[in-house]
Formats: C-alpha cells, sequence, structure tokens
C-alpha cells in the first residue's frame, strides 16, 4: 500500500529554480545546489525550521485539533510544523529534513528500525519535543523511553498551576504561570540527569512536570502538559512549547529561524465585513511584496516555491492553463466581480500569454492575446483556438496569422446567467471522452445548444467539440467551483460549501428513474471537516473553520513529485483561508473516500488567496495566488450594499495584485517535450508522456487533425503497452479515447482490438474499452461476454453497469443485474446499488423474469437491494425537462401522478391558450391549460369529463405541482397555494393510448379536449418532472394540522422569511420548509432558551465524519422536532404537536456557520 505523510510545512525559498529547458551544465549545478538543501542540517542560510509533529488518530488527546493551534502561534516565530500519524515516517531519509521531532500520540509499540531511525536522528543532534503522552508512547522501546527522560505511571485530573523552576533558563525567561485543568502525571523510571524547569504539587511531593536532557549530541524536551484544549488553548503553554522547540534544536539551528526575514505584518483600521463577530474586529493588513510574502508560506520539506509572474505583468489572475507549446496562458480580470457590462466586447479583461524565455523561472514575456473582455472565467483549448466561458456567452477566439493575438471571435452560445459573477460557468476541461466539461453555480443557464432548450444552475455538464449538443452530467448542492478527473477517467468536484470533494462517476438522468434519489446524486466524500490554516486572521461567511469557498479538484497527474502524490492526491483551493489543501483520494469499493492531507501551501499572509492548483507542463504544481485581502462575495455584510455582480460593494476590492507559483520537488528531473501538431509521430509519442497535461493535448490534436494515419500506431499501443508503477496503462487508454474520437469504432479491426481489450489485465484499460464503445446491442454482447459485470475491480464494474443504462434492453442483462443485486459486496456498495438499480428500469422485463424465477414474489428480505429495485418499478420517474418533450408513458393504470416543474413567463401580455401538459386522450387523459390568468384542469376517464377552472395571477417565474391522488383527487399548486383542484372517481383504471406531451410541442394532436384552440407558447416549462407510483394503501396517520405555516430560506441572506411563528399549546402545527437559497438549509424548534447549547453542539458536531450523515442535527435532547438537509429548490414539511408547556421556542437552521444568524421563535401560548 502506498504510504501517505500528511504534510504541513514551509518552503526552502532561494534564488534558484528549475527551468523548462534542457539540463545544461549552468543549471544542472543550480539542481545540485537544490539538492543539498534538502537536508536542514546541509544550509547555513536563514530560514524557517522545519518540525514534524508526530500525532494519531484518536479524539482522545487529538493531536489533529490540537497541532493547528501549535502551528499557527509558531509560525509566527518561522517554524514549520509539519504533521504525520504515520509510523513509517520514522525513517532516516524523510527525518532528515527536519530539525526536531514533536511527538503526542498514543502509539503503544514502534518497530526497531523505525525506534532506530529516530533515536539516530536525536543523538546525531536534533531535537525532541515529547509533549504530555509521549512519555507513555513506544512501551516497547526502552532507549527511547529512557531517550524522554522518564515514562508516565498513572494520573488523577485537576485544576492547578506548576511551580517554575529555574526561571533564568532559556525555556522559562519570560514565561507567565498559568492555571489550567489537565491530567496530572505521575512519572516513574526518571533519569538522574533531568534538568526541571517545573513541578507540581503531588500530595507532600513535588512531582517532575517539565525538563530537559541531552541525548547524545541531540536534545530532549518534555512536558506532562497537554492533555486537551484547556491546556492547548492557553498562549502560555504554546509559549512553552516554542521555547522547547527553539532550545531543542541548538543554538546554531535557531539563529538560522532567528535570522530569517519573516516580513512584518503591519495593520490599519478599517471597515472590514465581520460575519463571524469576532471581537476584537479584524484590521486591514497591509498588502506584501511577492517576496515577502512568500516568507510567510508554507509548504512540505523538500519542496521549493518558485514565483513565476507578479503584478504589474498580471492582475487579478482568475484561470489558467497552457497550451501544447507549454506556454502558460491566464485570465485576467479586474472587471470581476460587479462591472458587468451588457455590451459584448466591452471590458477591462485579458487573455495574457505568459512566457520564460531565458530559462531562468519567471515569466519575461507577456501578450495580450484578447482584451476587451468582460469578467471571464474559465478556457479550454480547442479546435484551434479556445473556447471561453464568458456569461452570458461562450466564445471561440482564434489566432488565424501566428501573432499570438486572437483575430477571430465568435459568440458559440448564449443562456449563462450573469445575476452572480461568482455563480457562473468555470472550470472548462477537455475529457478522455473528447467532450468538454465544466462546471456551473446558481446563476445557472438559461438557453439553447443546438436544437435543445436547457435550463438547470449548480451542476456539471459536458459539451461536444462541435459545440451542438451540451448534456447535464450531475446536479449539485451548492456553488460548483471545482473539477477534476483523475487518470482512470472518474470525475470528481468540489463546491465551495461544506462539500471540497465528491464523486459524480453516476449521470444525473439515470438516477432520477431511482426512488430515493433526488436532485442530488454527487457523493460527497469529505473525509473531514476543518480545513488547517496557519494564522488565526481569516474571515468567512459561513462554515466557519471549514471549507467555504472550496475551488478546483485537479489531481496530481504526473510523476514528477514523490510517488504517494502519483494520482492519488487533488488540489483544492479555498481562498479564506490562505491555502491550498491536499485531499488523499483513496479506492473505496465501486467509489472513493478522502482523507485529510493537510495543506500543499498555507500562509499566515491575510492577501494570500490561492484559487487554483494544477499540474504544469514541467510536472509542477502551479498556483494561483488571487491575492487579496476581500475574497468574500455575499451575503451582503451589514452596512453594505450589492454591485451589478450581486457582490457586496466594498472599497478594499484590490485590482492591483496578483502572483502565480511554481511548487517545485527539489528531485524533479524535468525533461523536454515537443508536440508538433503538424507531426504526427510527435503526438503518438505524447501519449505515452507520464504527465497527463501532455496526453491530453496530444490527444486533441490527433483528433483535430483526423490523423488516420495513426490508427495502426493506436491500435498498437492498445495491445503492447504496459502499466506503470502504480498500475496506470496510460499509453492504452488515451489510444482507445482516441479511436473514439477519430470516429473509427465502427471500424472492423478497431472494434476487434477494443473488445479484446475488454479483457485486457489492466483495469483501467478495460475501463476505457466498455466506456468509448457505441451504445449498440453487439456492444452489450460484447461486455456480456468479456465478465465486465463481474469485474474484480468494482469501479470498472460500475462502469459497465452505467455504461449498460446506455444500451439496448436485453433479457441477459436483466438476468444480470437481479444475480449482482443478490450479491453482498454490491449490495453494500453505494455506488454500484445506484447504477444497478438505474440499469434495472432499462432492462426491467429480463430483471423481473429473474426475479421471479428465483424469488416467486413473495420470498427473500424486503430490505434487499433485489426487492428494491423491484419495488421502485411500481414508482415510474420521468425527467420531462422543457417544452416540446413527449414520453411515452401509457401504463398509469391505478397509480398516482405527480408533476413538478418551472414556468418561466416570456411575454405576460401575449399569455393567451396554451396547453402546459397533457397525458393520454378524450376517453382516458389528464390535462392542465392557462387561458392569462385563467387556469383549467381536464380529467377524462372513461369517456366522462371532469373540470375546473380558477382565477390565480402568479409572477413571471413560478414553480407549479400537479398531482392526482388515489382518492381521484386532482390538484394544482403554484408556489405551494392550492390554486385549483377537480374531484373525479377515482384513479384510472385502463391504460392510456397517448403518452405525456409538455408544452405546445411538435404533437398538438389527439388534445385531450378540442374546444381549446391551442396558440404559440408565450411561456417556458422547464426541470418537469413526471412521477408516475403505487399508492400506499397503509392506513394514515397523519395528523390535521390546527396551525399551518410556509417557511422559507431568503436566498443570499442566511435567514428565514419569518422570524416569528404564533401557535396554542398542544395542537398540531404544520410547516412547509422550502429552500429557495442556493445552500443547503435545515429546520430545528428546540427548548427555550437553548438556542446557545444546541448551536454549540452543531459546531462540535460539523467537525466529525457523520454531521451530514446526521443532517447536521446533534442528538441532544435540547432539540425537538427537527427536518432533513434540504437542498436548493427542495421542500419538506414538518408536522408535530405544540409542547405542552408556553414559552418562546427557537426554530434554527444548523448547518455550518448558520445557527447564529439564521433564527427565529416560535411562539408557543
Amino acid at each position: 500500500m502506498v504510504r501517505i505523510k500528511l504534510i504541513f510545512g514551509l518552503p526552502f525559498i532561494n534564488k534558484f529554480t528549475f527551468s523548462m529547458k534542457k539540463i545544461t551544465p549552468k543549471n544542472g549545478c543550480i539542481a545540485l545546489m537544490l539538492l543539498l538543501v534538502m537536508s536542514c542540517s546541509s544550509t547555513d542560510q536563514p530560514r524557517r525550521l522545519e518540525v514534524l509533529f508526530l500525532g494519531h488518530n484518536s479524539e482522545h488527546h487529538n493531536s489533529a485539533v490540537y497541532m493547528p493551534l501549535l502551528a499557527t502561534h509558531v509560525a509566527k516565530a518561522a517554524i514549520n510544523i509539519t504533521y504525520t500519524e504515520n509510523l513509517d515516517d520514522l525513517n532516516k531519509e524523510y527525518l532528515n529534513l527536519f530539525d526536531g521531532i514533536i511527538i503526542y500520540a498514543n502509539h503503544d509499540s514502534i518497530a526497531t528500525s523505525q525506534e532506530a531511525a529516530l533515536l539516530e536522528f536525536v543523538r546525531k543532534g536534533k531535537g525532541l519535543i515529547a509533549l504530555h503522552a509521549a512519555s507513555h508512547c513506544f512501551r516497547n522501546a526502552p532507549a527511547y523511553l529512557e531517550a524522554i527522560g522518564g515514562q508516565f505511571d498513572r494520573h488523577g485530573f485537576q485544576q492547578f498551576t506548576a511551580q517554575y523552576l529555574n526561571t533564568d533558563h532559556v525555556i522559562m525567561k519570560g514565561l507567565r504561570p498559568f492555571e489550567t485543568r489537565d491530567e496530572t502525571y505521575v512519572h516513574k523510571n526518571l533519569s538522574d540527569d533531568l534538568t526541571l524547569l517545573m513541578t507540581r504539587k503531588e500530595g507532600d511531593r513535588n512531582e517532575p512536570w517539565t525538563w530537559i536532557r541531552k541525548e547524545g549530541k541531540g536534545r530532549v524536551f518534555y512536558t506532562a502538559y497537554g492533555h486537551d484544549k484547556r491546556t492547548w488553548e492557553q498562549p502560555e503553554f504554546l509559549q512553552l512549547v516554542e521555547n522547547g522547540i527553539f532550545w531543542s534544536i541548538g543554538e546554531t539551528t535557531k539563529n538560522l529561524a532567528k535570522n530569517f526575514p519573516l516580513a512584518p505584518l503591519t495593520y490599519t483600521e478599517a471597515v472590514i465585513p465581520n460575519y463571524e463577530e469576532k471581537d476584537p474586529a479584524p484590521k486591514l493588513q497591509t498588502p506584501l511584496s511577492p517576496e515577502a510574502s512568500m516568507t510567510h508560506m508554507q509548504v512540505p520539506p523538500g519542496f521549493k516555491l518558485s514565483l513565476f509572474a507578479h503584478e504589474p505583468m498580471i492582475i487579478n489572475p482568475i484561470h489558467m492553463d497552457w497550451d501544447h507549446k507549454g506556454r502558460l496562458w491566464v485570465i485576467e480580470t479586474v472587471d470581476y466581480p460587479n462591472e458587468v457590462h451588457e455590451k459584448n466586447g466591452v471590458g477591462d479583461d485579458k487573455i495574457k500569454i505568459l512566457e520564460d524565455t531565458d530559462g531562468d523561472g519567471k515569466a519575461d514575456k507577456m501578450t495580450v492575446f484578447a482584451d476587451h473582455l468582460n469578467i471571464p472565467t474559465s478556457f479550454v483549448f480547442v479546435n484551434g483556438g479556445i473556447l471561453l466561458a464568458q456569461a452570458p456567452h461562450f466564445l471561440f477566439l482564434a489566432d488565424s496569422d501566428d501573432d499570438d493575438i486572437a483575430d477571430i471571435r465568435t459568440v458559440i452560445n448564449t443562456g449563462w446567467g450573469v445575476s452572480d459573477t461568482h455563480a457562473g460557468p468555470s472550470n472548462l476541461s477537455y475529457g478522455f471522452d473528447n467532450k468538454i466539461w465544466g462546471t456551473v453555480g446558481y446563476s445557472g443557464f438559461n438557453g439553447s445548444i443546438g436544437s435543445e432548450r436547457l435550463h438547470f444552475d449548480q451542476a456539471v455538464y459536458n459539451l461536444t467539440t462541435d459545440y451542438k449538443k451540451l448534456t447535464v452530467h450531475t446536479m449539485t448542492t451548492n456553488n460548483t467551483w471545482g473539477l477534476g478527473f483523475n487518470e482512470n477517467n472518474d470525475l470528481f468536484v468540489s463546491t465551495a460549501n461544506n462539500t471540497h470533494s465528491a464523486f459524480v462517476n453516476i449521470p444525473q438522468k439515470v438516477m432520477r428513474r431511482v426512488t430515493g434519489f433526488g436532485k442530488d446524486v454527487a457523493s460527497k466524500l469529505d473525509g473531514h471537516y476543518s480545513m488547517h490554516p496557519i494564522t488565526n486572521n481569516y474571515r468567512q461567511v459561513d462554515v466557519f473553520g471549514g471549507f467555504t469557498a472550496a475551488a478546483g479538484h485537479n489531481f496530481y497527474t504526473a510523476r514528477s513529485y514523490p510517488k504517494e502524490y502519483w494520482n492519488k492526491i487533488a488540489f483544492i483551493a479555498e481562498p479564506t483561508g490562505h491555502l491550498l489543501h491536499r485531499a488523499i483520494l483513496e479506492s473505496y469499493g465501486s467509489g472513493f473516500i478522502e482523507k485529510d492531507g493537510w495543506n500543499l501551501l498555507a500562509s499566515s499572509d491575510e492577501w494570500t488567496a490561492p484559487i487554483q492548483g494544477t499540474v504544469g507542463p514541467d510536472g509542477n504544481v502551479w498556483i494561483i495566488d488571487w491575492y487579496n485581502f476581500i475574497v468574500q462575495h455575499n451575503p451582503t455584510p451589514k452596512g453594505f450594499k450589492n454591485g451589478k455582480g450581486n457582490a457586496h460593494i466594498n472599497p478594499l476590492r484590490d485590482k492591483t495584485h496578483g502572483r502565480i507559483y511554481r511548487l517545485i520537488y527539489l528531485n524533479n528531473q524535468e525533461t523536454q517535450v515537443i508536440l508538433d501538431p503538424k507531426k504526427p509521430l510527435s503526438l503518438l509519442n505524447g501519449l505515452k508522456n507520464s504527465n497527463l497535461f501532455w496526453r491530453l493535448h496530444a490527444q486533441r490534436l490527433i483528433i483535430e487533425n483526423q490523423y488516420d494515419t495513426l490508427i495502426e500506431d493506436l491500435l498498437q499501443l492498445i495491445t503492447t503497452s504496459v502499466p506503470d508503477e502504480i498500475n496506470i496503462n496510460a499509453p492504452a487508454i488515451h489510444a482507445i479515447w482516441t479511436l473514439n474520437g477519430l470516429n473509427k469504432m465502427s471500424n472492423f479491426k478497431v472494434l476487434d482490438v477494443v473488445y479484446k481489450a475488454l479483457r485486457n489485465e489492466n483495469a483501467g484499460v478495460r475501463k476505457a474499452a466498455l466506456q468509448a464503445l457505441p451504445d449498440t446491442k453487439e456492444t452489450l454482447a460484447q461486455l456480456i461476454e468479456s465478465g465486465v459485470f463481474y469485474d474484480p475491480d468494482l469501479n470498472t464494474r460500475l462502469a459497465a453497469f452505467i455504461k449498460s443504462i446506455e444500451l439496448p434492453n436485453s433479457l441477459a442483462m436483466g438476468k444480470i443485474i437481479y444475480l449482482s443485486s443478490r450479491l453482498d459486496r454490491v449490495n453494500q456498495d453505494l455506488w454500484l446499488s445506484k447504477a444497478l438499480q438505474a440499469s434495472a428500469f432499462i432492462h426491467q422485463e429480463g430483471y423481473l423474469s429473474a426475479y421471479y424465477e428465483n424469488e416467486k414474489s413473495s420470498s427473500g428480505s424486503k430490505a434487499s437491494l433485489s426487492h428494491k429495485i423491484k419495488s421502485n418499478f411500481n414508482t415510474q420517474i420521468v425527467p420531462l425537462a422543457k417544452d416540446g418533450y413527449e414520453a411515452n408513458v401509457t401504463d398509469i393504470k391505478g397509480k398516482e401522478i405527480q408533476i413538478t416543474g418551472k414556468i418561466w413567463v416570456r411575454e405576460p401580455d401575449a399569455l393567451e391558450s396554451n396547453r402546459l401538459l397533457a397525458h393520454g386522450d378524450k376517453n382516458n387523459g389528464y390535462a392542465l391549460y392557462r387561458d392569462r390568468d385563467h387556469w383549467r384542469i381536464v380529467v377524462n376517464q372513461e369517456g366522462k369529463s371532469y373540470q375546473g377552472h380558477a382565477l390565480f395571477k402568479p409572477s413571471d417565474w413560478f414553480g407549479f405541482e400537479f398531482t392526482f391522488q388515489k382518492n381521484g383527487l386532482a390538484k394544482l399548486e403554484i408556489n405551494d397555494f392550492t390554486v385549483l383542484s377537480v374531484q373525479t372517481p377515482g384513479l384510472f383504471s385502463s391504460t392510456f393510448t397517448e403518452g405525456i406531451r409538455v408544452g405546445m410541442g411538435p404533437n398538438e394532436d389527439p388534445p385531450i379536449t378540442s374546444s381549446i384552440p391551442l396558440r404559440p407558447m408565450s411561456q417556458e416549462l422547464v426541470g418537469v418532472i413526471a412521477e408516475f407510483r403505487e399508492p400506499d394503501n397503509s392506513s394514515s396517520t397523519s395528523l390535521v394540522p390546527d396551525f399551518e405555516f410556509t417557511l422559507k430560506s431568503i436566498p443570499l441572506k442566511m435567514q428565514f422569511s419569518k422570524d416569528t411563528l404564533v401557535v396554542s399549546v398542544g395542537k398540531t402545527v404544520s410547516i412547509l420548509f422550502e429552500n429557495p437559497d442556493f445552500m443547503q438549509h435545515n429546520l430545528l424548534i428546540v427548548m427555550p432558551g437553548k438556542l446557545e447549547v444546541v448551536g454549540q453542539a452543531a459546531d462540535a458536531l460539523m467537525s466529525t465524519p457523520d454531521a451530514a450523515e446526521n443532517n447536521y442535527v446533534p442528538q441532544i435532547p435540547e432539540v425537538l422536532f427537527t427536518t432533513r438537509v434540504l437542498n436548493p429548490n427542495e421542500r419538506v414539511r414538518l408536522t408535530f404537536k405544540a409542547p405542552s408547556r408556553p414559552g418562546a421556542y427557537p426554530f434554527v437552521c444548523t448547518f455550518p456557520g448558520h445557527w447564529r444568524i439564521m433564527n427565529g421563535i416560535l411562539i408557543v401560548k
């Protein structure tokens, strides 16, 4: 298993850099000098200290929580702390990167080799800082305990103040005594060479409490302090440990940090949004030069941060990528966030090409590729130019005369929302499947792509490279600013608010057929809540201490960094915390889990705002630093107003800074790569490169140039390429997708090779083969024959079942789904079980045949996956999406109906008779019509018509719900208000002869009734979903409410629509809670006077792994009634009996960071 070190360190800052040029004698010497600084003892230049912190995975002595408190404190003293829980890091090579090691853990034993490496590290002159339980660690290692100077024996728990001794010692000088409540350690096996610094009163004697001693050439500092946060939050304790660090590493090394030119941070008074209500209120830090700012940055030991470009060459960089020549292209947007221009071609933003022409690692040439842009947010190289996201348009920009200046500018599509500039399209990326992938936030899209009308928001989508078809892949729960593929073509996203990593392989459209899965099918992976800043001076809107502005999800997809990074670590920026996070993604069943990899970069400079970390052409990670003191967009702080971009207007928003860095691994041996679009063999070689960046460029260029001459070479890559050290067969994977992009999947020879690839030894190759094959019955036959539906690699098996959803109905496939549903490993797998349920709808006949053959309908557990799938057939969910959509749904005999959607009135004054939806015909069917402000329901049953109409004038944008219930009641609700109902004898007893039609559509006949003339639509239906289900025949236990309320979240305000609700004691209360906001919310009713208790419990809950699973509801008695967490545009009804005691009962949202602002009072009289 690949081991992972949790990194939290600082850079080696010096004047040397690697270039992207070939190694020459001159820069070869530079490389050698850089290697020398990898050992902390090999340079006498002033620098920051490197200290390893060994913790453990336990809430008892919670090292992962307490270590950041220390890291923040000592960062100001030029000390870097790297966190690990992995005992394998106790090896000579890795320890050599550090000046000292802190141990605060409860590891019971240690391997002999690890103990030897640790003791050698100390005895050769390094520092050992042992805290609290370190004296109870490694009980199988007497030499280690002797090095500590004593061993834990027993403890009590008391409030006390230690007695200070030797107050003139450098560790104790100036240190004030402090009182704390801590475990009262009593020690045994004390060494006789201890220098005591503190003692604690234990009965009638003084117990040694803090001491120092020598171990060989090294020094040991120990204190028994540190059981929990009551001590760790004491400034005097943190100062004691800092002093202990400096003493233990020795005077010479200490002076390297003392002489390090750490840039001073200065502050002035200013009006700064204070969402957290911090006291004292934040002040404005003065910005630093790039070089000064770098002195406050931390990166992993063994890496070096190199400045590539900065102001004035680049200002406010928001997105970067490299062309096939390896040149950096950057979007510069000074118009962001509020300078929104309606006229195309007006704006102050630019796309710049930055080049290093002299090989010194810094940009020295800048070319403006395009100007007069207005808030562009992303681009992707395609079709000989770039596709640029600049809401409301996507633009194609190209250079036709090779002067690196765009002279072609074409609008490709229009409809991207501009209501909020931090919620528009972003992350345009060229995918393995030769489509353009991207994300969008709540500003969304409302327009046409090709002949299709689309409306969606907060989503992942893909666009064909001819720009004619856009497909919504997955909806998300809030603003989505990150997207990334790993090298096996798994798709991940990050969302801004509290989901910094999610797995989104399963398409949204297939999951809508599955009962129990709503709008959000992105699987939240977050293995931890907290980010890890190294300063307390950060400001957040919500999700305090967590990820509230997560941006990017780019994997390390090269081979220049250590192996533990390869295809496993994703980089997620959190600009509010001044850091770039390392998310460790590990396989788990058919999907993944995320583990906390701490940071790739962190800064105590409050202007530092990383927003993108991406692998560049050199195999290093390049980082955009937005460098802006004001990162927050909305909600609108008190005393501020919003601008046209829906961001609060703030004169402190900076328009003069911006930096781009490279993070260089010092053992990196760079190679020169040349891709020549005119030389097919150079592109073929690009497919073999170890860096995904070059492979995707090569794949795209082969396809765009239609190099059919490479077919034989591509087939050879599939059959002869071998996997690398981590079992990725990249050349074969890209060869398959290249052939797919060349439209060669109908070529018999190509098909033969790809069919054989379904049996390749490498799981990634098998997966690529099955995904790239055409959606035909021949493909399904090959998949079945190959055995991929029982693939030992569950991720590949998942891809096979997802593929089956797009393939023709098959009895054999239905049987496979049934047999798979009986397998425990499938039943227990979150993603596979979803995919099976969706696939079963396509292959329903074969599934049911196998089900009844094996279970006889009455056998088997009702909780089993096989039974759940069968039960799903009783409910059919049909996405109708838009006007003109038709679905051949005819079997609704005895089924309830629910149809929901939204209506946008384009021309209010032109509204005439419009059909909104119709299903069936004059004998058996139903329809909903609108004639201006008159609404009409028609239900035909066995030739008899039941009709009703009502007058109601909604807004120009509203939601509707049409239901037909088992009691025969047809009802229309608009924005949760019942507008109209029609009573009929009951549910339909016959199968329909006509399917369902939405809006006017191409098929107006046969209408439900011919008495209503149909005219062209002056309104638009979007997001329409129909659900047909068998009624629940169980006896109803629902309460008839005495009090009914509708309570909503207010978009972008973190407020409820009402602050007071009044009810009577003991009466039944029904609250319809609706979430039109763009983030998640829940609703809790709590005991009087217990808002603070519940809020603090919510704060504690949010850092636990199961917080989201528990809907962010604390499991404490003070919470009386709760809802689940609602995604945007969802609603839920909370019905309960009011308490029997009068009082003021708070209602509150406990989504992370919301409870202090988003609350109200339920008054019970």
